[in-house]
C-alpha cells in the first residue's frame, strides 16, 4: 500500500501540477485524497492532479515522492494505468 507523487512540472492554469497515484488500489488513492482534501474533480481515471503548492503537504501526509518515470512504471505494474488511447 503506497501512495506516490511525482515532481510538479506540468504547466496549466497559472501553476505547475504533480500527479498522485496508488500502486495498489483506487480505493486507497481515493481515501488518501479525501483525507487530504483533494477535490474529486481533480481525479483523472488513474491519478489525481495536484498543484505544486500541495506537494509538500501530501508528502508530509505519507505520499512518497518519485520521479515521473518511476510513477508511471509503478502505476503500470499495478494494473491501474489507463492508457492515453483509452481515455475519452
Amino acid at each position: 500500500m503506497t501512495v506516490l507523487i511525482d515532481t510538479a512540472m506540468w504547466p496549466a492554469h497559472g501553476t505547475v501540477w504533480a500527479h498522485v497515484v496508488s500502486d495498489s488500489s483506487l480505493d486507497e488513492l481515493h481515501a488518501f485524497a479525501e483525507a487530504n482534501d483533494l477535490p474529486r474533480r481533480s481525479f483523472d481515471l488513474d491519478h489525481y492532479d495536484v498543484p505544486e503548492r500541495r506537494v509538500d503537504d501530501l508528502i508530509a501526509a505519507g505520499a512518497i515522492q518519485v520521479t515521473g518515470r518511476e510513477l508511471v512504471i509503478r502505476l503500470r505494474n499495478s494494473g491501474l494505468r489507463v492508457k492515453a488511447r483509452d481515455r475519452h
